[in-house]
């Protein structure tokens, strides 16, 4: 069974974050195998959302930037022209990361990371407002994703359009916080397989993502979804937001000011509207 924010038939389902052995350094699936796959298992489309310069990406630093966004672009493109073949929409997207936090870019294209290479570098805010003038929106990737090789749960609230409220590579428990962060502040909610390797995949229910009430004519439609807050349904366990407020971890998480520095939540999240941390 699988979780809908309203009661409806499954409309047209779409993977929402996803990664490239192309572009990202931890991607397994080229973007032809991912499409295959996901054509297969019955979803009407993909955004590719390899690994921004800021991230995980396999593309060389050091290179000119002309050369270093044709690179990043090719795990996209590779999806692309398979989808055209097989009859699977591909829309195109990136993960930018600033160390504990990530955030999924929606709405422009290659041309425009051609003209604005200041993106690579810029603050979160500065992000936001790039990508707005744009015409893209902005997602906090997993807001309470904690790995070991992670320091802080750091949540941008003023720097996205939304969250990601489930992500298939997370623990379910990281996912009911991330849930009722988003319930308590109203933001609008996203969900994505975060997937890097499509052979593993057996069937549907292993990959979460978003449907829609209608198909998506171009990455701006869905765009249009997130920034007019617009009905995006979760495809998603119908369990995954029940985490048992008696055994689950307490994570300590932290606000990014205006100023992007941190400072402390003192919330619990186990449940909308948890009391604060103990001193």
């Amino acid at each position: 069974m699988y979780y809908i924010q309203e009661v409806f038939p499954i409309g047209y389902l779409y993977e929402t974050h996803m990664h490239t052995c192309l572009a990202s350094a931890c991607g397994k699936s080229t973007g032809k195998e991912h499409v295959r796959r996901y054509r297969d298992l019955g979803f009407t489309g993909i955004i590719i959302t390899d690994h921004f310069f800021g991230g995980n990406c396999a593309v060389p630093r050091h290179l000119p930037w002309d050369e270093k966004i044709r690179l990043f672009c090719a795990g996209f493109e590779d999806a692309w022209e398979e989808g055209q073949k097989v009859g699977l929409d591909v829309f195109f997207g990136w993960e930018q990361g600033y160390g504990d936090d990530e955030y999924l870019v929606y709405g422009l294209d290659k041309q425009w990371l051609l003209d604005h290479p200041e993106i690579e570098k810029c603050s979160r805010a500065r992000q936001l407002a790039l990508v707005h003038e744009g015409g893209g929106a902005v997602i906090q990737a997993h807001p309470f994703r904690m790995r070991d090789y992670m320091t802080y749960i750091r949540l941008g609230l003023s720097f996205a359009d939304g969250a990601e409220v489930a992500n298939a590579g997370n623990r379910s428990v990281h996912d009911t916080y991330a849930y009722h962060y988003a319930q308590e502040f109203g933001l609008v909610m996203t969900a994505g397989s975060d997937n890097h390797d499509s052979s593993k995949i057996q069937s549907q229910d292993d990959l979460f993502g978003v449907s829609l009430d209608a198909p998506l004519t171009s990455i701006q439609d869905y765009v249009q979804l997130i920034r007019s807050r617009g009905p995006i349904h979760l495809h998603v366990p119908d369990d995954r937001f029940s985490a048992d407020p008696n055994t689950s971890e307490q994570l300590h998480s932290f606000w990014i000011d205006s100023y992007e520095h941190l400072i402390p939540t003192r919330r619990l999240w186990i449940n909308p509207f948890s009391p604060t941390d103990p001193e």
